[in-house]
């Protein structure tokens, strides 16, 4: 399963946070793919690097399996998995509807076969509006507990977090709903076991103990 997930490099905390909340509760492996603009086969860029790049998924798959399209401000509390399951083989792009109709784009499962008609040309072309979905012939949802925006909705369980007002790394939002799981996410991600019992029994280590004069 290939999830990509769109790069704000102002702000690269928040996808190194997104991807490891994802590969820790994924029941099965996963493949990231950071949207890199500068490495895509486009230009387009709008009020970030990945407005329009996050519709290239199902070309960069070969128009070929499922992939999903995720923005960097979100957290993963559930198997990602799940999100593959919805695929039917009815709809070409799955979205939550509960949201507001411009927050549909933020989170999407593509059906990639049938998604032919988002080419690298068809995103790059300045007249073209790929996030008005119009080149889908029918629209899938992706269900409620899958996409919580924080700031607009009454708290509740949710399996994905967005963090539409900015992600609690930033003090304006460190108290918003869902930032105890966001800030411990953050410290998962940069935990380690101590030195020794990391490389203890390594070859390597004989050489760093006699440099600390341990041996």
């Amino acid at each position: 399963m290939r999830i990509f997930i769109g790069i704000d490099p102002r702000s690269p905390v928040s996808y190194n946070v997104l991807q490891w909340s994802i590969i820790r509760r994924a029941s099965k492996p996963v493949q990231i793919i950071p949207l890199v603009l500068p490495q895509l086969p486009i230009q387009r860029r709008g009020l970030t690097d990945f407005t329009f790049s996050r519709y290239l998924p199902p070309f960069l798959c070969n128009y070929r399996g499922v992939s999903v399209f995720m923005d960097s401000d979100m957290l993963v509390l559930g198997d990602v998995h799940e999100l593959a399951k919805l695929v039917d083989g009815e709809h070409e792009v799955y979205v939550a509807k509960h949201q507001e109709r411009f927050e549909w784009p933020s989170l999407m499962v593509f059906d990639n076969a049938l998604c032919t008609h988002l080419t690298p040309e068809y995103i790059d072309e300045e007249t073209s509006m790929p996030q008005k979905l119009d080149w889908a012939k029918s629209i899938g949802t992706i269900p409620e507990e899958w996409n919580f925006c924080v700031g607009y909705e009454e708290m509740r369980p949710a399996k994905l977090i967005h963090y539409t007002q900015g992600v609690p790394h930033f003090p304006e939002v460190r108290g918003c709903d869902y930032a105890d799981e966001w800030h411990a996410e953050f410290k998962a991600m940069n935990a380690s076991c101590s030195w020794i019992e990391l490389m203890g029994k390594s070859v390597h280590a004989e050489a760093v103990l006699k440099r600390l004069g341990v041996m």
